[in-house]
């Protein structure tokens, strides 16, 4: 089978399981698209595509790479702004790395496109939660502002961190431990899981040849789905994964896509974004074990 015949098996596979059931085993779920908040000054509830410029002075900036949709300068941005406190993570720029990540994953062509598709459906959520929480600030706020944190701000609402949503819905009974529902919890675990499968992705990718010889990114991507998303998915979507990834598009893509002229400049560069992420990583993954949400159904 040529590399065309290939590829085109891959994205029938998807269309056919993969894209009704990435993330969780049910993508078909939350398939329909949400409203999306859109920033207004003087908002602190309302979750835009723009990540809230926390300590620009210390945020190192790669360039702007022209002639791309995905700029990896704004995805470090974003990654670096998430983190606050000692523990916890600013749903704004958060979400805004899901924007930027989108984008690298829809530059990488049809088949991780379906991907792409459900990680907007569930920033939408998130997003459209927190408008509906803003139209009604008794009910978002309710018990989580009486609380003492200092972890947290009194002039923000629920939706403002990873740790307040967590504490604004499981105070207002969101949070269902058995059934499926349209929390931001369960919606914030499966992008934290696909965010653990990226990560490991691109950080196999940024890794110098031992012996001389780099693995090509399919079969990078595939180990990195193996040890993360592929434990909470059916026999058929990892399947279908298997097949998916033989249309990964090989190394000099991903030099022309952050900009980039060699694998050691890939290399630094990835490696930049690893870090950032895997601290945003920690801190979410820290925050819903401690309120044992690691396997919401």
């Amino acid at each position: 089978m040529g590399v065309k015949s290939k590829a085109a098996a891959a994205i029938l596979v998807l269309l056919l399981f993969l894209g009704s059931l990435w993330l969780q085993g049910g993508l078909d779920y939350h398939w329909e698209s949400c409203l999306k908040a859109y920033h207004q000054e003087n908002n602190p509830h309302q979750l835009n595509n723009s990540s809230v410029d926390e300590g620009s002075g210390i945020l190192q900036v790669l360039e702007t790479c022209p002639g791309q949709t995905f700029q990896v300068s704004l995805l470090i941005h974003h990654l670096l702004g998430a983190p606050v406190y000692t523990s916890d993570v600013l749903l704004q720029p958060y979400l805004s790395s899901w924007d930027e990540l989108v984008k690298f994953m829809e530059a990488l062509g049809p088949m991780v496109g379906l991907i792409s598709q459900e990680i907007q459906t569930k920033t939408s959520i998130i997003r459209e939660l927190a408008l509906l929480a803003q139209k009604s600030p008794e009910a978002e706020l309710g018990q989580f502002e009486k609380e003492n944190n200092p972890e947290s701000s009194p002039h923000t609402g629920g939706y403002h961190s990873v740790r307040s949503m967590i504490r604004m819905e499981l105070d207002q009974g969101l949070v269902d431990f058995n059934h499926q529902t349209d929390s931001g919890c369960r919606t914030l675990l499966r992008l934290h899981r696909a965010l653990l499968w990226l990560k490991l992705f691109l950080g196999k990718l940024a890794e110098m040849p031992a012996n001389g010889r780099l693995k090509n990114p399919s079969e990078l991507c595939r180990e990195a789905y193996k040890s993360t998303l592929a434990k909470h998915h059916t026999w058929f979507v990892r399947r279908a994964a298997e097949i998916a990834f033989i249309a990964m598009p090989d190394r000099t893509f991903f030099f022309r896509l952050v900009c980039v002229q060699n694998q050691e400049d890939l290399s630094r560069v990835l490696t930049k974004v690893v870090q950032a992420t895997g601290e945003v990583y920690n801190r979410t993954q820290k925050a819903l074990e401690e309120h044992g949400m690691l396997d919401l159904p």
